[in-house]
């Protein structure tokens, strides 16, 4: 049967290839198939999950553009519902990997929710998350908000502005409710931090508090992305942490103002990544080899301005993110809307390949273990090596230069863009707060919070 699927393979390739909407651009594609390539592809029939998110980017433009296929890979790319449904799927086979929270497949190896063995090939981008309040919250919020020159709201605005708003809601007897999209995504732990850096506190998690709630200000709940606007629109939440289209969804539907962008909280920030289980890539090297070449192309492509308006006309259709195309133009072409008629220039707000963002770098991996330790996901201290180890189980940089040197080899791609690293970025001061961050030292880190759990060295 095996044998079978190979010999057909090419023909429903090539099939494939002439049925999508945007199959060129493909430097493998010109010249005849590499059959021998193909055939060492143990499993070419591959199921992959997305939620309708912007940063889904690189899965679609690697099926579009036949980068998939040059590979060997003939993909299905289907939406899923929420993102626990993407991890479970993924854990029970149902799905060969996924588009996905950094957070999630670092949280099911280091021991909070659901447990299972989940590597990480591939980052699939940096920023491309906001902070959005009401309109309501925005107008009380907008007195403490310094102006620049212009009249409009220097930027970025600091959780300060926001406080004297909760207090108000709590005097009122209302709890001061915003959402985020899974307990350990980059969304809650950016939306926490930013709180904390003006000394609002978040919440713990605690083995009786699942919810994060513990000596909260400010009450955080999970919302799927897609429900954000129509969930701050009802009045169930006043304000939302969301990746794009849904902060600019706000804006263009005129029912809430994006205040902060995670550039600002943390510059340059890992957001997801692509996901799948370890035992599938022990099983089929070869093709997890051939997956991540083409999504690191696809990121590559991304990230060249002169094809951002081609990519909104792909992520617009129903079967990718599904918003209207002026939404997704707004943070996708270089630009970024705050109050409606505020748009300014932001060019790095969605990166899929510059800075190396396709990387897979350990410390990247650490900052979050940081944070599931600070507010209690991870309830009990751990030494600096259980950091380093347990991430260097889940973040798998060897698998990301295996596939970029055949790509160099192949002459796609040019040997200066993979980066000489031992795995850990250079210290940074570039959050909201300025507090530095070195991924080789993270006890040191958490201690230098004022909000949050402190550590010991055991």
């Amino acid at each position: 049967m095996k044998y079978l699927l190979l010999l057909l393979l090419p023909l429903a390739l090539l099939l494939n290839s002439c049925g999508e909407s945007n199959a060129q651009t493909s430097t493998v594609a010109e010249g005849a198939p590499n059959m021998a390539k193909f055939a060492a592809i143990e499993k070419p029939q591959l199921t992959f999950g997305f939620i309708k998110l912007t940063d889904m980017a690189p899965l679609a433009i690697a099926k579009e553009l036949g980068y998939f296929s040059d590979e060997g890979l003939y993909v299905t790319i289907e939406a899923q519902s929420n993102w626990k449904n993407i991890l479970d799927r993924v854990i029970d086979g149902q799905l060969d990997g996924a588009h996905m929270l950094a957070g999630q497949p670092i949280a099911a190896g280091a021991g909070f929710g659901r447990q299972a063995k989940l590597i990480t090939p591939f980052s699939m981008n940096l920023n491309g998350n906001a902070i959005t309040v009401s309109n309501e919250v925005w107008d009380k919020m907008k007195p403490h908000v310094a102006m620049d020159d212009s009249g409009k709201p220097a930027h970025p605005i600091s959780a300060a502005a926001l406080a004297p708003v909760i207090e108000e809601y709590r005097n009122a007897g209302n709890p001061f409710k915003m959402g985020m999209v899974f307990p350990v995504s980059t969304h809650n732990y950016e939306l926490r931090y930013w709180l904390a850096a003006a000394d609002i506190n978040p919440g713990f998690y605690t083995a009786d508090n699942i919810q994060g709630q513990v000596d909260a200000e400010v009450l955080l709940s999970v919302t799927p992305p897609p429900q954000m606007p129509a969930t701050l629109e009802a009045g169930t939440i006043y304000g939302y942490c969301v990746g794009e289209p849904w902060n600019q969804q706000a804006v263009f539907k005129g029912i809430g103002v994006p205040v902060v962008t995670n550039t600002d909280i943390w510059q340059n920030n890992p957001e997801k990544v692509f996901a799948l289980r370890a035992d599938f890539a022990t099983k089929y090297p070869n093709t997890t080899k051939a997956i991540t070449k083409a999504l690191i192309r696809a990121g590559r492509w991304l990230d060249d301005p002169t094809n951002r308006a081609r990519a909104v006309g792909i992520l617009s259709r129903p079967d990718y993110v599904g918003a209207d195309s002026v939404v997704l133009a707004n943070s996708m072409t270089g630009t970024f809307e705050f109050e409606k008629g505020d748009k300014r220039a932001m060019p790095d707000f969605n990166v899929f390949y510059k800075y190396h963002a396709t990387f897979p770098f350990y410390s990247d991996g650490i900052w979050f273990l940081t944070q599931m330790r600070r507010w209690g996901q991870i309830p009990e201290a751990k030494p600096a090596d259980w950091y380093h180890e347990t991430i260097a189980d889940i973040y798998r940089p060897d698998l990301w230069r295996q596939a970029a040197q055949e790509l160099v080899a192949e002459g796609i791609l040019p040997a200066t863009d993979l980066p000489d690293t031992d795995g850990y970025k250079p210290p940074t001061s570039a959050f909201i707060d300025g507090l530095p961050y070195d991924g080789k030292d993270p006890i040191g880190y958490l201690n230098s919070f004022n909000l949050g759990n402190k550590d010991g060295e055991l």
